[in-house]
């Protein structure tokens, strides 16, 4: 094991193209039961061929690749240097302002991450065939080298976003700032229909579900859960309509271009689930989603009418619909919104890990982390109780 590691080479890329598709996608798990769409090389080759990821944009890939002494890629990570704190979701602009602040300077740093995806999974992608011993000396060397990237660019940062726990525990043994956050996901318990899971509900939130399911197709909108080929360039059209309209009211920006959504039709088709919304032969609205091997994962939403439960209907029932149809164990509904909690989606923690350059900010920020961990912890603890369900659930 020691003469192979000694011939392990950490490299450093500048894009996704210059790992091979099947090498990186055999450290990301494609094809395995529980794999996660977004650590595809599609996934990235999208961002970056779109030109929604790139330097101008102030994401700068810097991507981590471990290779043998043969030069078959190992191990990998998404890395990028970053001018900016958009499209994260783990946010750090106070952090930022402070250290500015106090005279420092917080920008660029490194975020290993997806971009624009508050979704978990891997970050330290390791090859499935390897052992498990051998699995988790190639994460702490990857972890390792993105450290030692960090101090050669003199960078003030880096921060690990949305990793799985298990490498979220890794990392923290390794010396980065363990943080906590949360999401609100749907648990398939194996419901054989929707009515199945409103079951499991208390009475009154049964009925409000139902309610609520009634007024949205009553609208006269005709909603059409589409996959693969069935989604055409008109629909992606109407779509990036849609999620422009969304950006501008929420953020007052759009990251993803227009070439990324063709792009990921063409290179994710198989993923993509896209819900939409007809009303006199005009696409009104629409909830784009990517399907893991386990996992429906809610990304984006828009809509150009104001109809009452309508977000809730093609958001949140619809993907739980899709998702007991083909025997899906959970559904992420996005970043944000305890309003989902009411709808089936219960709490659930989310990890990140950062590491600080400078001794004294990092000391600080290790102080408000420790205190936010806390709330958080209880927060999770305290909405699980006051969910819907009739015996309460705590999502690991």
């Amino acid at each position: 094991m020691d003469d192979a590691r000694e011939a392990w080479t950490l490299k450093v890329v500048s894009s996704i193209h210059k790992v091979p598709a099947a090498n990186w996608d055999a450290c990301a798990g494609v094809g395995t039961p529980h794999h996660n769409p977004f650590v595809r090389h599609a996934f990235f080759s999208a961002l970056e061929d779109s030109g929604s990821v790139d330097a101008e944009a102030g994401w700068r890939p810097q991507h981590v690749v471990l290779e043998d002494g043969k030069g078959r890629v190992l191990a990998c990570a998404p890395l990028y240097l970053k001018s900016h704190s958009y499209g994260e979701y783990v946010f750090d602009w106070g952090w930022a302002e402070a250290y500015q602040r106090a005279g420092g300077r917080y920008y660029p740093k490194l975020q290993c991450a997806v971009p624009f995806t508050p979704v978990t999974g891997p970050r330290l992608m390791v090859r499935g065939d390897v052992d498990a011993a051998t699995s988790a000396d190639l994460q702490r060397t990857l972890l390792a080298g993105m450290v030692e990237l960090a101090q050669r660019l003199k960078v003030s940062s880096l921060h690990v976003t949305f990793p799985t726990a298990p490498e979220a525990e890794l990392m923290t043994d390794a010396g980065l700032l363990p943080r906590l956050g949360e999401q609100y996901h749907w648990k398939n318990e194996c419901y054989a229909s929707f009515d199945d899971f409103l079951g499991a509900l208390s009475s009154r939130k049964r009925k409000t579900i139902r309610r609520e399911r009634e007024v949205a197709n009553s609208a006269g909108i005709t909603i059409s859960t589409l996959t693969g080929a069935d989604i055409t360039p008109r629909h992606w059209d109407a779509f990036f309509a849609f999620y422009m309209n969304t950006s501008d009211r929420k953020w007052g920006q759009a990251y993803l271009t227009r070439e990324f959504f063709d792009l990921l039709g063409q290179r994710l088709g198989d993923a993509v689930v896209l819900i939409m919304g007809e009303k006199d032969g005009q696409l009104v609205c629409g909830a784009l989603n990517l399907m893991g091997g386990d996992t429906l994962f809610g990304r984006n939403w828009g809509t150009v009418v104001d109809a009452p439960m309508l977000h809730f209907e093609v958001c949140y029932y619809r993907a739980i619909d899709f998702a007991i149809a083909r025997g899906l164990a959970w559904v992420e509904a996005g970043a944000q919104g305890q309003h989902k909690i009411q709808r089936g989606y219960l709490p659930r923690p989310t990890y990140s890990a950062h590491w600080i350059a400078d001794p004294a900010f990092k000391a600080a920020v290790a102080r408000f982390l420790d205190q936010e961990r806390e709330a958080v912890t209880e927060e999770i603890e305290a909405l699980a109780e006051a969910g819907p369900y009739r015996h309460v659930t705590i999502i690991p």
